[in-house]
């Protein structure tokens, strides 16, 4: 469980970072990224939750 929530606060913290490099050079290949991290984060997200559940029914 901790392997998830480390997974999700250091995708988080890469989102943040790119789109602070987005709106300071106004690159749009950084905010694209950071999207794409934030996809991802809320992917990992819901497999963290889809594990508590499965926990609890098993």
């Amino acid at each position: 469980m901790l392997i998830f929530r480390w997974a999700v606060m250091l995708l988080l913290l890469a989102a943040a970072v790119s789109f602070a490099f987005f709106a300071a050079t106004g690159q749009q290949r950084y905010k694209r990224f950071g999207l794409v991290i934030v996809k991802w984060t809320i992917i990992a997200a819901f497999m963290f939750f889809a594990v508590l559940v499965l926990e609890r029914l098993a």
